[in-house]
């Protein structure tokens, strides 16, 4: 037989980075289980929550797990009732079930606009790793948005007004991700609003990923994009990260406000051609998930300080290297590592692109797993890092809070010292990183 032959356009996306990376890390450890190994990876690569579902989400499921039929394609009318009811107690967003799609992850739900709507598609960069080849597979037109670092890699309207006046006039797609991955930062309600009115004005859309939403530190500061520019949002969110539930697969998708009945009709179309539905037993499950819950609301509470805790530790511990300027993150679990002070001597020791810096960074004998370069949509000369701070017995560290919870930063030094060893390991494999592109030699 012949060799298949494959469409050219799918060799332009690779394995992303982060699961690649998260994959060798895993596979790793668990050969390391059987022998002794002279060494540890560092995983600060894979973002994947590391806490335990929570027990009522659980025991829905095993309820019904039975449910063995197709069910809705835009999803269950009782589950988008429940994400409706959610987002107006937690985001005073007042959005009718029939605006509301659910599908397998935002992940399924972004490409799904990608592919809906019209208009080319603009990427703010330092960037998920997503959205560059979901957009690039469906053959549609890429603007890579430049961030400044001085802005702490924030989307600056006048920027953005700027970037847009030498695009042509017809519709475009914002993707603004709050919090942000990969920097951590979280957008102030003004700030939004200073955006919205450029988008106004230029005809942009925006895809509004709050995937990230419920992890904010300080949660009463955050806004919805949703309450801003709702006529012009698709605002995306899920299970995955604030319930850690990412196996689950289920996200939700807000469509615009006075959406024609047209768009509705073509996202149902849609999502039953693809997935013709998500599973139905995920979906009632998903109902107590999304319904008022005095359990899962104190599990929210908790996971957000320990993200802090962690974050503020990590990113701190970073910014106090010579060489490495780092975001200080206010939601989510990620921050972004600067390296460009140190560009020089990096291209010195053979590093001379941000691609060249995570093989750099794995080697022996640092074995730090990153995500940089063309994963997060850096140019080849700017050297940056996606730090992720989930490397941790996630239900060891809620039991731990739990019991005992800090109470001031000494408090919280030594709870991540306790609960989080491979990290603080990390942080010293780092530092014996820059000693090495800066003088040559690792600490031993």
């Amino acid at each position: 037989m012949k060799e298949i032959l494959l469409e050219q356009h799918v060799d332009s996306i690779r394995m992303p980075e982060n699961l690649k990376i998260g994959l060798m890390v895993s596979e790793a450890r668990k050969k390391c289980q059987n022998t002794a190994c002279p060494f540890e990876y560092y995983g600060l690569a894979f973002g994947q929550s590391p806490f335990h579902v929570p027990e009522p989400i659980v025991a829905a499921l095993v309820k019904n797990a039975s449910i063995g039929h197709y069910s809705d394609a835009e999803g269950i009318e009782p589950l988008r009732e429940a994400i409706s009811g959610f987002n107006k107690r937690h985001f005073n967003l007042d959005v009718e079930a029939g605006r509301i799609v659910v599908g397998p992850g935002t992940k399924t739900l972004t490409h799904m606009i990608f592919d809906i709507v019209k208009g080319d598609v603009i990427i703010p960069s330092p960037s998920w790793i997503g959205y560059f080849p979901q957009v690039k597979l469906l053959d549609k037109h890429i603007h890579t948005f430049h961030l400044k670092p001085e802005c702490d890699y924030k989307i600056q309207p006048e920027d953005l007004a700027e970037f847009v006046m030498n695009l042509h006039k017809e519709q475009h797609t914002l993707i603004i991700n709050n919090p942000h991955n990969p920097t951590g930062v979280v957008y102030s309600r003004r700030e939004l609003e200073k955006i919205a009115e450029v988008c106004k004005e230029h005809n942009i859309l925006v895809i509004a990923d709050e995937i990230y939403a419920l992890t904010t530190y300080n949660f009463e500061e955050f806004t919805s994009m949703g309450l801003i520019y709702p006529e012009g949002t698709f605002v995306t969110n899920g299970l995955s990260k604030d319930r850690s539930a990412g196996g689950y697969r289920l996200g939700s998708c807000i469509l615009p406000e006075n959406c024609s009945g047209r768009l509705k009709e073509v996202f149902k179309k849609v999502a039953a051609t693809i997935y013709t539905n998500v599973t139905t037993p995920v979906q009632y499950a998903a109902i107590k998930a999304y319904e008022p819950n005095y359990e899962i609301e104190e599990y929210f509470k908790i996971i957000r300080e320990i993200h802090r805790i962690m974050g503020t530790f990590m990113s701190s511990a970073f910014n106090g290297m010579d060489g490495i300027r780092a975001t200080m993150p206010g939601g989510s679990f990620y921050f972004f590592a600067d390296f460009n002070e140190i560009s020089e001597q990096l291209a010195k020791r053979g590093v001379k692109t941000s691609n060249e810096l995570m093989n750099s960074l794995i080697s022996h004998p640092f074995h730090i797993a990153a995500v940089t370069g063309d994963a997060c949509l850096l140019d080849p000369d700017d050297f940056g890092a996606r730090i992720a701070f989930v490397d941790y017995d996630g239900k060891a560290a809620f039991e731990d809070f739990k019991v005992n919870p800090p109470e001031n930063p000494s408090d919280e030094i030594e709870f991540v010292h306790k609960n989080a060893p491979r990290m603080v390991d990390a942080i010293v494999a780092m530092e014996n990183y820059l000693n090495f592109i800066k003088d040559g030699f690792p600490d031993p």
